[in-house]
C-alpha cells in the first residue's frame, strides 16, 4: 500500500472516528475497495492520531480531572478512603469512572484479540452491526429522557458505558455510537453522552494503539498493508481531520438528532451487501478465518 493510499485511509479515519458510523468498518470497507484490508493494527495505530485530537480538544477538562484526582488521592478533601476516591469532588470521581469504564474493553480486547484481528473483520458481520446499532441508536435517541448531565454518573453507569464501548471491538458497531446509545438509554443528554464517550475512549484507544505500535516495531508489514512511514503519515492526517470533526460533531448533536447517522449506517450496509453479492468486495478480505 502506497503512502498516498494510507493517507487517504487516514482521512477516512479522521472523518469517521467520532461520528457514530464506525471508523473501523469504513477502514475495512474502503481498504478492501482499494485492494487490501489495511488490518486491525493499522486501524489501532491511526486511532492514536484521532485520540491525540481528543486530548487537544479536551485538554483543559483532562487537566482539571487529573489535578482533582491527584489532590483527592493525596488527602486534600480528607484522609478517609471515600474522600480519596473523590466523594467530595466531581472531577476526581470522573477519573475513577473513566478508569472503571475502561476495564471491559481491555479485558475483552485481550481475551478476543485473535478473533478481533481475523474472524470479526468479516464484512457480513460488519453489515449486521451497522444495521443493528443504527436501529438501536435511533431508538435510544427517540426514547431517551436526555436530562442527565455528567454529574449524574455513578460506578454502575460508568461500567455500563464501558461495556457499550467494548462492543466497538467488532467493526460496524462504532465506539462513539455504542457509548452514546448507552448514554441516551440511561437518560443522559446528547452532549453529555458524546463528551463522556470521547473521554472514555482515551485510555483504551491510546493503549491499543501503542500496544499495536510496539508489536509492529521490527516486523515487516503483511502483504498489502501500509508500512511504517505510510502509517505515520496516515496517523498525522487522522489527527488534523479528527480535530475539525470533533468541533463540528459536538455542535451538531447539541442541536439536531442522530437520525442522519442512523440513515447513513443503513444505506452504507445496503451498499456493502450489494458489493458483496456482486463480488466487488470480499467478505474475508484475504485474512484467515
Amino acid at each position: 500500500m502506497s503512502a498516498w493510499e494510507a493517507m487517504f485511509l487516514g482521512l477516512v479515519q479522521g472523518l469517521t472516528e467520532f461520528l457514530p458510523i464506525s471508523s473501523s468498518a469504513h477502514l475495512r470497507i474502503v481498504g478492501d475497495l482499494m485492494g487490501s484490508d489495511p488490518g486491525a493494527a493499522f486501524t489501532a495505530i491511526t486511532q492514536i492520531g484521532t485520540e491525540a485530537a481528543v486530548v487537544l480538544y479536551y485538554r483543559r477538562t483532562i487537566r482539571d480531572i487529573l489535578v482533582a484526582w491527584w489532590r483527592a488521592l493525596r488527602g486534600r478533601d480528607g484522609t478517609g478512603w471515600r474522600a480519596r476516591m473523590g466523594a467530595h469532588d466531581e472531577q476526581a470521581r470522573m477519573a475513577w469512572y473513566i478508569a472503571l469504564g475502561s476495564v471491559p474493553i481491555v479485558v475483552l480486547g485481550l481475551l478476543f484479540q485473535d478473533w478481533i484481528e481475523t474472524s470479526l473483520r468479516n464484512l457480513w458481520i460488519t453489515v449486521t452491526m451497522l444495521v443493528v446499532f443504527a436501529l438501536l441508536l435511533g431508538w435510544a435517541d427517540k426514547v431517551g429522557a436526555r436530562r442527565r448531565t455528567l454529574d449524574a454518573l455513578t460506578p454502575r453507569r460508568a461500567l455500563a458505558f464501558g461495556l457499550a464501548q467494548s462492543l466497538a471491538l467488532v467493526p460496524g458497531v462504532s465506539r462513539s455510537g455504542g457509548t452514546i446509545t448507552a448514554g441516551l438509554l440511561m437518560g443522559f443528554t446528547r452532549k453529555a453522552a458524546a463528551d463522556y464517550s470521547f473521554l472514555l475512549a482515551i485510555p483504551a484507544v491510546l493503549g491499543s494503539g501503542f500496544y499495536q505500535l510496539a508489536k509492529s516495531v521490527g516486523e515487516d508489514p503483511a502483504p498489502g498493508t501500509p508500512g511504517a512511514l505510510a502509517t505515520l503519515l496516515a496517523t498525522i492526517v487522522a489527527f488534523g481531520v479528527g480535530y475539525v470533526v470533533i468541533i463540528g460533531f459536538l455542535k451538531i448533536v447539541s442541536t439536531y438528532s442522530y437520525r442522519p447517522f442512523v440513515v447513513y449506517r443503513i444505506v452504507l450496509a445496503a451498499v456493502v451487501v450489494v458489493l458483496l453479492l456482486t463480488g466487488v468486495l470480499s467478505a474475508t478480505g484475504g485474512f484467515v478465518v
